[in-house]
């Protein structure tokens, strides 16, 4: 035990915890849209829930916790139980990105409210980086799903712009795109063009952090 390496242990633990919090929010925004707009199939097979061991897909957490972004298990959603399909189709995806978009900017206000204090101490200091590593996942995770490759977020979005006929036609082969994705990511095409984007996007909001950090030096240190 004397030569264990704690530091890897805890690395992982780092990224683990905000990968579950990211997903759980996630697919649980994408069934609670649903289920407002009038679809009940995610409640009714448990998923409006924050226990993360329902949202889980390992394949996609390991993702998540390597590369900061994957996937979880998708939410079941029955599209004809809405008034209109295809736009319920589009919002309740749209839900989850959104719910991240969200997130990141809350940990990232957190991040600057809570630096100075937190920096104090080593275990401090390993709180303070995982609030920073839950906001960049979530930004991740967000972006990440907005892609126009099914069965992510964006496809669904795009698809209802179609007409009917080509929409239901794309749904249907809905199913092998995690084929195609799974290539995509494995052959490394996504990946200097989705952390180009990410980092883009994080330098954008990086602003907010500095503002949370700005004010609580400003009300508690002078």
């Amino acid at each position: 035990m004397s030569g264990f390496d704690f530091s890897y242990l805890l690395e992982i633990l780092l990224g683990v915890i905000p990968s579950l919090l990211c997903i759980t929010l996630h697919e649980l925004s994408h069934g609670f849209v649903a289920y407002k707009l009038g679809d009940t199939t995610a409640k009714d097979a448990g998923r409006l829930t924050l226990n993360p061991l329902k949202h889980l897909d390992p394949m996609g957490l390991l993702m998540m916790v390597v590369f900061h972004v994957g996937w979880a298990k998708p939410v079941p959603v029955n599209m004809y139980r809405f008034k209109e399909p295809k736009k319920g189709m589009a919002v309740t995806a749209l839900a989850g990105p959104a719910c991240n978009v969200v997130i990141t900017l809350v940990f990232l206000a957190l991040f600057g409210a809570l630096n100075l204090p937190l920096q104090q101490s080593a275990a401090g200091s390993y709180v303070l980086q995982m609030i920073g590593l839950t906001a960049r996942i979530s930004l991740g995770l967000a972006i990440f799903n907005l892609l126009p490759v099914p069965p992510l977020d964006g496809s669904k979005i795009l698809f209802s712009l179609l007409p009917d006929e080509g929409y239901r036609k794309l749904m249907r082969y809905e199913r092998y795109g995690s084929l195609v994705l799974f290539a995509l990511v494995s052959l490394g095409v996504l990946g200097k063009p989705l952390t180009a984007l990410i980092n883009a996007a994080w330098t954008a909001l990086l602003p907010v952090a500095h503002a949370a950090f700005d004010l609580t030096v400003k009300l508690f240190y002078r």
